[in-house]
C-alpha cells in the first residue's frame, strides 16, 4: 500500500503532464466525498463543463515568422506585483485535501512569485498562512456569524499583512452539490456513528489519507470564525451564509473597516459591475463561483468581454472559472482580463500530493503560458489584446 502512495503522488513523473493527470491522482489518493468536494458543481453541473469547454471556441490568430527568445509574464493587479498572470484563488476546506493545506498552497504560491487568496472557510489560521509566502495575500470574506465577527477578521487580517480583502456576493446559500448528498458528507461530519455508518467505507479504504488527516487534527473548525463560544463548526457552514448574505451596502462598512483594496467576485453581468465601479471597489473577479452555486449561468470566459466593456478599464477584472491549461489564462488575458484565478487546478494538485502538488500545477500552467505567448509571437502579457483571437459573434 505505501508503494502505491508513493507512486501515486509522484508528480514530478513524465506521465504527469496535464492538469487532468494532477486530478487523476488527487482522485487516487482522496476519499471519495473529499475528493468530490473539489471536483463537483451543482444541480446537473452544465455550467461545470461549460466553463471549460467554452475556452474551445475561442480560436488564437498568431503571428509568424516573430522570434519571441523571452516572454515577460509578470503583472500589476490592484498595483501589485506578480511574476505570474494567475493566482490562487480561495478553496475552501483545503485541511481536508491535505494537512495544513492552506498553509502549504499560501508557500507554494510565493515561491512561485505570486498571490496566494486565503478563504474564510480555511481551516488553519490566517497568521499562519500570511506567514507562510512572501508575497501580496488576499483575504476573501463571507460575513458569518455577523457584522461584528466580520470586523473582528477583518481587523486580524490587516494585521496579519493582507493586502486586499476579496468580498464574495454570489452566495446568498450554499448551491446544490448532487454529489456531496450522495455521498453522505453531511452524515459524515456529525459525528454520529449511525449516521456515518453507511458511507464510512470510503475513508476506511484511504488509509495513507485519513492517517495523515488524523495526524492533521481530523475534523477542522474554522479559526477565522470566532463566535462567542469559539471557532465556528464545520457543520454550521449552511445556516450561517444563509444569515449572513452580502449586499451592495455592506461594502460601505466593509471599507471603512479595511481601509484599503477591495476586490468584489462573483460578478456575472455588465449591470452588477458598473454598480461596484460606482461603490469604489478596485477590482472585479468575473466568477460563477467554479460553478458551484447556480447552475445554468454562462460560463465566465463567455461574460468577460460584456463585464470588460462595462467598466471601460476603471478597475482591473479578473476571470476564474474553468481555468486547466495556459492557453486558457492567455485567452482571458486577451479578452481584457488583467490577471486570473486558478481554483481546482491546484486544489488537484494539493490533493494529489500536498506542497509538491501545487507546485507542479503552477509549472505546468506556468510552462503552456509561455508555449503559448511564443507560438503567439507576443512577448509580454501587457501587449496581448483582442487582436490575437477570434471569438463567436454572439460573445460581443
Amino acid at each position: 500500500m505505501n508503494s502505491l502512495f508513493h507512486m501515486l503522488v509522484n508528480v514530478s513523473s513524465p506521465n504527469v503532464v496535464n492538469i487532468s493527470d494532477l486530478r487523476v491522482l488527487a482522485k487516487a489518493r482522496l476519499p471519495r466525498m473529499v475528493f468530490d468536494y473539489i471536483d463537483s458543481g451543482a444541480d446537473r453541473e452544465q455550467t461545470l463543463s461549460e466553463n471549460c469547454t467554452a475556452f474551445n471556441k475561442i480560436l488564437f490568430r498568431p503571428r509568424c515568422a516573430v522570434a519571441t527568445p523571452s516572454c515577460d509574464l509578470t503583472t500589476s493587479v490592484i498595483n501589485q506585483e506578480f511574476q505570474l498572470p494567475f493566482l490562487l484563488a480561495p478553496v475552501g476546506s483545503s485541511r481536508l485535501f491535505f494537512p495544513q493545506g492552506e498553509v502549504v498552497a499560501a508557500k507554494e504560491a510565493g515561491i512561485a512569485g505570486t498571490g496566494y487568496t486565503l478563504s474564510t472557510l480555511s481551516g488553519c489560521r490566517l497568521e499562519d498562512v500570511k506567514q507562510a509566502t512572501n508575497y501580496p495575500a488576499w483575504y476573501q470574506l463571507y460575513l458569518l456569524g455577523g457584522r461584528d465577527v466580520a470586523l473582528k477578521t477583518i481587523e486580524r487580517a490587516k494585521r496579519a499583512g493582507f493586502s486586499a480583502i476579496v468580498v464574495t456576493i454570489d452566495t446568498p446559500v450554499s448551491g446544490l452539490r448532487e454529489r456531496d448528498l450522495r455521498n453522505g458528507t453531511k452524515e459524515l461530519l456529525s459525528r454520529n456513528p449511525i449516521k456515518m455508518w453507511p458511507y464510512l467505507s470510503q475513508i476506511l479504504i484511504k488509509p495513507c489519507w485519513m492517517t495523515q488527516w488524523l495526524g492533521d487534527g481530523g475534523l477542522m473548525s474554522f479559526p477565522n470564525v470566532e463566535l462567542d463560544d469559539g471557532p465556528m463548526g464545520y457543520t454550521e457552514i449552511g445556516p450561517a451564509l444563509e444569515a449572513s448574505v452580502v449586499t451592495w451596502d455592506d461594502l460601505q462598512w466593509i471599507r471603512e473597516a479595511w481601509g484599503g483594496k477591495i476586490v468584489v467576485k462573483g460578478v456575472h453581468i455588465g449591470d452588477d459591475a458598473k454598480k461596484a465601479v460606482d461603490l469604489g471597489v478596485d477590482a472585479l473577479v468575473v466568477s460563477n463561483h467554479g460553478a458551484r452555486q447556480l447552475d445554468s449561468v454562462a460560463p465566465t470566459i463567455q461574460v468577460l468581454p460584456e463585464i470588460v466593456q462595462a467598466v471601460n478599464a476603471q478597475v482591473d477584472v479578473l476571470l476564474d472559472g474553468g481555468i486547466r491549461r495556459g492557453s486558457d489564462v492567455v485567452k482571458a488575458l486577451c479578452l481584457g482580463a488583467k490577471g486570473v484565478l486558478i481554483g481546482r487546478a491546484y486544489a488537484y494538485g494539493l490533493g494529489a500530493a500536498g506542497g509538491a502538488g501545487v507546485a507542479r500545477a503552477i509549472e505546468i500552467i506556468k510552462t503552456d503560458v509561455l508555449r503559448t505567448m511564443k507560438l503567439l509571437g507576443c512577448d509580454s502579457v501587457k501587449k496581448l489584446d483582442s487582436s490575437y483571437v477570434s471569438i463567436p459573434s454572439d460573445w460581443q
